[in-house]
């Protein structure tokens, strides 16, 4: 299904495991999609639970609309989605920039949402450099991610050590295949990004999970984000990078069900 914005965007939207089931909703992060849950979705849906999947605007099958890419616009398309699948207590899982997503999305508005899942996210001090941003604009870059070999080594540095060939593949995939623009003003939208003055109204039972070897959001500021919130715990994964959903996809089913069983 799709969920329409009021700006125009067409957010596409996957509906997985029985109608009845407990909801949870997977926002992706920057430069990645749907599969990016691909082997957590399996687990979810065996455990019998509702689970939905879809692409941030810009990103696999979703379009861009004509609002400005911006966290506040992107917490308003999770909100159009909850909308659209009906949710009810659903535990929303984010991770890194669907992680801003879903704490802006929260601070707003709460009502749809029983429980929170954040991986390798943060909640302030995410101001990318300029040369940052225009390096995920480039052609040239862009060219050279789409080379299999090349590409894999370009993006490790993002991944633990103990990342699979598979997963890292299927995480080079993704970032090539979002469009540079998008993935540019992505990355450019968080200067001055900072959420904690309103993550005390957030009530909800929340897991905070961070690798501790992750090199693009530090691990501190995933603690700092569980620190502030007002019911959450944090737990720190050895030897996992930035990639949760490929490199600890048990770790984030398991604190997904911890949430649901309560």
């Amino acid at each position: 299904m799709k969920a329409t914005t009021s700006d125009g965007a067409a957010i596409a939207i996957s509906v997985h495991g029985p109608a009845d089931g407990p909801v949870v909703v997977l926002s992706h992060g920057w430069a990645a999609g749907r599969a990016v849950w691909n082997a957590v979705v399996p687990q979810l849906v065996a455990a019998g639970l509702r689970v939905v999947t879809y692409d941030q605007r810009g990103h696999g099958e979703s379009t861009v609309g004509v609002s400005p890419i911006g966290i506040a616009r992107f917490a308003m398309d999770l909100g159009d989605v909850l909308s659209t699948v009906d949710a009810s207590d659903a535990v929303v899982v984010g991770h890194s920039g669907g992680g801003f997503a879903a704490l802006c999305h929260a601070i707003s508005d709460s009502s749809r949402i029983g429980g929170l899942v954040l991986l390798a996210t943060a909640a302030h001090d995410q101001n990318t450099p300029k040369g940052e941003v225009r390096l995920m604009g480039n052609p040239v870059f862009s060219f050279a991610v789409r080379r299999g070999p090349l590409g894999r080594k370009m993006i490790s540095s993002t991944a633990g050590p103990d990342i699979s060939r598979d997963a890292l593949e299927a995480h080079r995939a993704l970032f090539a295949g979002t469009n540079r623009k998008v993935r540019a003003a992505c990355f450019g939208c968080t200067t001055g990004m900072d959420l904690r003055p309103g993550l005390a109204s957030i009530s909800v039972p929340t897991a905070v999970l961070h690798g501790d070897a992750d090199t693009v959001i530090k691990p501190e500021l995933g603690r700092v984000v569980a620190e502030t919130l007002p019911k959450a715990d944090f737990e720190e994964i050895p030897r996992a990078g930035h990639v949760l959903p490929l490199e600890a996809p048990d770790r984030v089913v398991r604190a997904v069900l911890e949430l649901t069983s309560r």
